[in-house]
């Protein structure tokens, strides 16, 4: 049975589940009997064996009942963001160590109430922050691409760990977060799909904040279909957070399908950069003959301000989690360093931030503060908010104009070895974000797809971005060019 659970989609799992052709405890040992065998990997730092069990013959039991969700008995991996009652939750820093939240975060809540299973907590970048998952307390993930004969492979950041899981068969999908690209960019270097929804079709609540106005939560899943089925369940109004937009929820699944003709696609300019390695524009090509041979139409466009947007997020970003990652002292919960006689409160807080912070968060907390602070705030933290306004005017404008979505390439480039972040400055590991971060500024929904590989046989993606709150064309878009693409490749298993 466990060669026709292989890389299964949640859609083709669900009507299996609902004819009782499957157990959801037969799937749950399936991915649970996977991660034991992937440790190599290092896709999870906390496996939830007794609780994925539980969960699981819970949901065979609702399958009796003719009406279950869709999601029910489907076993999930859970970025270590998302806080999980009475369960670790560490955001892969050293200085949460020990912390076991007692509340659920609302996403989770949400997939707990459908009857979904977690299978555990899927590794990732300390606090969200890096693109290779290189900078968590519990190691690197490493990229199911690799092979035993190359250098193992970074599967993006932060939510390395929820890519490298999806993309290894160690679970049916996962949740990850996107702050300026931490989905997108590592469902691109796996070959997976991986959706930034717009800002506030998700709750934040529970989720470890990196920067509060860009933080989105977000399904990886192994088809557009399935990023859909999963959104529909997550997404939706939470009273308990501020900043969760109240708009009807559409049911996104039903939109797939449908046809393209006629719609605009613009095409920005400004994404093709003079680095841009040729495969990738052959493959961006790709990308549009697929979407103009269905019938939509191709539109040239101008987002002038993109230029200036990596500049901007990390100035924002940063500033956000200056402030938010202030709470972390040593005091209440996690992490608490040792002091020596005559130290006091502030020798507590210095000795527990220095040991408990890795050097990556280190340096952003760094920059934060520095531009929050007397004399610099306005020469940075006001300029990059008045940026950040002119980079969303340019896409509302665009969308005025009749513009639906734009077609443009997920990453600068495909999955590159552990340890090469050593060997580059830090602004040459931010340029990863280029293409996805114009989208968390601006507040859009993005769905980044496997288009294809290059020359040494790694995947590669494109980038969909649409209109606030049509998330549902997106998928659609994505979904024509899925099949059409007819990206089918996964990873060798090299690591069992």
């Amino acid at each position: 049975m466990n060669e026709n659970i292989s890389n299964l989609a949640i859609s083709q799992i669900r009507n299996l589940l609902r004819k009782r052709e499957l157990s959801s405890l037969e799937l749950t040992k399936y991915y649970l009997n996977n991660i034991e065998q992937a440790k190599t990997l290092n896709a999870y730092s906390f496996v939830s064996e007794e609780l994925a069990i539980s969960q699981a013959n819970e949901a065979d039991k609702k399958m009796v009942s003719a009406e279950v969700e869709d999601l029910c008995g489907i076993p999930f991996g859970i970025k270590d963001i998302f806080c999980t009652k009475g369960f670790p939750t560490q955001a892969a820093s050293k200085i949460l160590d020990g912390f076991i939240p007692d509340y659920e975060s609302t996403v989770t809540e949400n997939l707990f109430r459908s009857g979904a299973v977690m299978l555990g907590k899927t590794n990732m970048d300390e606090f969200a922050m890096g693109s290779s998952n290189e900078t968590s307390h519990y190691g690197p993930s490493i990229n199911p691409w690799s092979s035993e004969l190359t250098k193992a492979l970074v599967p993006g950041g932060s939510s390395g760990g929820s890519a490298a899981a999806v993309s290894a068969d160690l679970c049916a999908a996962s949740l990850g977060t996107d702050t300026g690209g931490s989905i997108r960019q590592p469902a691109s270097f796996t070959g997976i799909v991986g959706l930034k929804p717009t800002y506030g079709r998700c709750s934040r609540y529970g989720i470890i904040a990196f920067a509060s106005s860009l933080d989105q939560a977000g399904p990886m899943t192994k088809t557009v279909r399935d990023a859909a089925i999963v959104l529909k369940t997550i997404s939706g109004h939470d009273p308990k957070d501020s900043t969760s937009a109240k708009i009807n929820k559409p049911d996104f699944e039903a939109d797939i399908g449908k046809s393209i003709k006629g719609k605009k696609i613009g095409i920005p300019h400004e994404y093709k950069t003079e680095e841009m390695p040729q495969e990738i524009q052959d493959l961006w090509d790709k990308g549009k003959n697929v979407l103009e041979s269905a019938g939509a139409e191709l539109i040239d466009v101008s987002l002038p301000h993109t230029q200036y947007a990596l500049p901007a997020y990390y100035v924002i970003a940063p500033a956000e989690a200056s402030s938010n990652l202030a709470r972390y002292d040593g005091v209440k919960y996690g992490y608490r360093a040792q002091i020596s006689p005559g130290d006091n409160l502030i020798d507590l807080y210095e000795k527990t931030r220095s040991e408990g912070f890795g050097d990556e968060v280190k340096r952003r907390l760094l920059i934060g503060t520095f531009v929050l602070s007397t004399g610099f705030y306005d020469a940075y933290y006001i300029k990059a908010q008045q940026v950040r306004t002119l980079i969303k005017e340019d896409f509302e404008n665009l969308y005025k104009e009749g513009i639906e979505a734009l077609l443009t390439p997920t990453t600068p480039s495909s999955a590159f070895p552990i340890g090469k972040k050593d060997e580059m400055s830090p602004v040459e590991m931010y340029l990863n974000d280029i293409f996805t971060v114009p989208t968390n500024l601006a507040g859009l929904p993005a769905i980044s797809l496997p288009a294809g590989l290059n020359k040494q046989g790694l995947p590669l993606g494109l980038q969909l971005i649409g209109r606030p709150w049509e998330e549902a064309n997106i998928l659609n878009l994505a979904h024509v060019m899925e099949d059409n693409l007819e990206f089918s490749q996964n990873p060798k298993k090299w690591w069992t």
